[in-house]
């Protein structure tokens, strides 16, 4: 698919699909003949975790971690420090949510505060 089509099917710009090229997080798997980036649906995967660690606060140096982490475990199961790290990332997912989810109640109940004044 071509850079559109993976903006369209991920609700991200394609600036935002460049700038993950250009810092190595999901270069194109290849190039059409007049130089356009061709994307799969393996890339698609990538891309669909880089959106879900970016809310939750991820560096761009942790997504990579990550990508590499699960880059191994599909290619032929991992080792045990590709596992350790899925399980890290899963751990320090859930603290995160759970941060969010705080402050989402937070703003809520500052919210019914407000209405009630």
């Amino acid at each position: 698919m071509h850079i559109g089509d993976l903006a369209e099917a991920t609700g991200l710009s394609l600036r935002t699909i460049r700038h993950y090229d250009e810092v190595g997080l999901l270069p194109a798997t290849t190039r059409s003949g007049g130089g356009f980036r061709i994307y799969t649906e393996s890339d698609l995967q990538r891309m669909l975790v880089i959106r879900s660690m970016k809310p939750l606060g991820f560096t761009l140096e942790e997504m990579g971690e990550l990508l590499d982490a699960m880059d191994a475990l599909a290619a032929d199961g991992g080792d045990a420090e590709a596992r350790a790290k899925l399980d890290d990332y899963m751990c320090r997912a859930n603290e995160k949510r759970d941060k969010l989810a705080l402050n989402l109640k937070r703003a809520d109940d500052f919210i019914g505060d407000l209405r009630a004044r």
